[in-house]
């Protein structure tokens, strides 16, 4: 019989709606592996640490000493997630936990040059900054709270390698969703979007999946729909305020000029772009439009959907056979119709008709690079994130109960 692993994967993205906890069984390494989900639920922020999370977000400035304390109350949320979501099951052997980011900023951006030139008039620092990416909620503490082994910080390896640290999923992707005849794209719609290009699986096939972050998913929606309800929404359900809308195809066109549209993979993007301060560039255009609250919020829905399609045909080998959806915005209807004319003849379906569940996806992914981690096997795919060369993710934190 093959080992069986529990493992429980917590995820929280940059919609920062709350932690995304799935406990699963593993069986296999990674050209056999095989997920059974167990149990999954959404753990919500409590209101206040919300609030402070996306300020730090959007750029707030923060003591060290808060700092220190928003990452410990991020940890016991996900450690509270862990604990809650192995009620009524049994129990796990282990935590994969990608924590909240906070910050992340890709070496080809402007920051980065920024910090480059920084280095090469400083001596003792790096003369070829690399990226840099913070996620908080530190697996330390998770580990000690739960008694469980906790793997975290998955994305420092990839980028001490040169990659962006972004996306990680592929490779999970690649082994539950691939398809022997079936060109497909695994289109993840959070907070930022993203895809993974499979080709079909046979020869050489790894090698040639692709991916990378497409651009924004729901987080200038959620935050415009927060604006405009004064806070009493946090988003659009099934997208009905935005299909009351009438787009801007205009607006739309001229935003995908900027240069992360533009920009060739390996690329990938966060709320350093997609931010308030993006969100109030896009009032300031609106307003020569003469779009209403419902125009803005159909536009914005056509930019992601947009977004999604022009980068498919700019930067894959070919268009896909099928596209599968998954993340919040896969819930969104109105956002999945337009996909779905702009992507005409693909159809346009979810990785819960592919037998994953589309919800909880991304939590799932972290629990297998958590079992690759401890297994030893690389998570990352370098053509995806541009890394140097394939890295085992993450950090191991063993609690006392289990070293002493």
């Amino acid at each position: 019989m093959k080992h069986i692993t529990r493992v429980i994967g917590l995820m929280s993205g940059t919609s920062v709606d709350g932690i995304d906890a799935a406990l699963v069984e593993i069986t296999g390494t990674d050209v056999d592996l095989k997920i059974e989900l167990l149990a999954s639920a959404t753990y919500p922020y409590p209101k206040t640490l919300r609030e402070k999370i996306l300020a730090v977000c959007g750029g707030q400035a923060i003591a060290m000493a808060e700092l220190a304390a928003l990452d410990d109350a991020i940890a016991c949320q996900f450690a509270i997630a862990a604990q809650e979501i192995q009620r009524g099951n049994p129990p796990a052997e282990l935590i994969g936990s990608h924590g909240q980011t906070v910050y992340h900023q890709p070496p080809n951006n402007k920051n980065y040059q920024e910090r480059a030139a920084f280095s090469q008039q400083t001596p003792g620092v790096l003369t070829d900054a690399l990226g840099y990416s913070l996620q908080l909620g530190r697996g330390e503490v998770i580990a000690q709270l739960t008694g469980i082994q906790t793997v975290s910080n998955f994305r420092v390896a990839d980028i001490a390698a040169r990659g962006q640290g972004a996306p990680l999923v592929p490779k999970v992707d690649a082994y539950l969703l691939s398809h022997p005849t079936k060109h497909r794209c695994i289109q993840n719609i959070g907070g930022i979007a993203n895809v993974t290009y499979l080709p079909a699986s046979q020869g050489n096939w790894l090698s040639l999946v692709c991916g990378w972050d497409t651009g924004p998913g729901n987080a200038l929606l959620d935050l415009a729909v927060e604006h405009f309800t004064d806070g009493r929404q946090t988003y659009d359900q099934d997208g009905s305020w935005a299909a009351s809308g009438i787009k801007s195809d205009a607006l739309v066109e001229l935003l995908l000029h900027q240069d992360f549209f533009e920009a060739s993979p390996p690329k990938s993007t966060g709320r350093e772009l997609f931010s308030a301060d993006y969100l109030n560039y896009f009032w300031e255009m609106g307003s020569n439009y003469n779009l209403s609250t419902a125009d803005m919020l159909a536009t914005l829905t056509e930019l992601t959907a947009a977004s999604i399609a022009d980068s498919y045909r700019r930067f894959l080998p070919q268009m896909p056979d099928e596209v599968l959806l998954c993340g919040g915005g896969s819930r969104n209807l109105y956002l999945k119709q337009r996909l779905q004319t702009l992507l005409t003849p693909v159809p346009v379906l979810t990785t819960d008709e592919a037998g994953l569940n589309g919800d909880f996806k991304e939590a799932i992914a972290f629990a297998v690079l958590a079992h690759w981690r401890v297994l030893g096997i690389p998570g990352n795919l370098p053509q995806v994130t541009g890394a140097r060369k394939a890295a085992k993710l993450g950090n191991l934190h063993i609690p006392l109960s289990s070293c002493c």
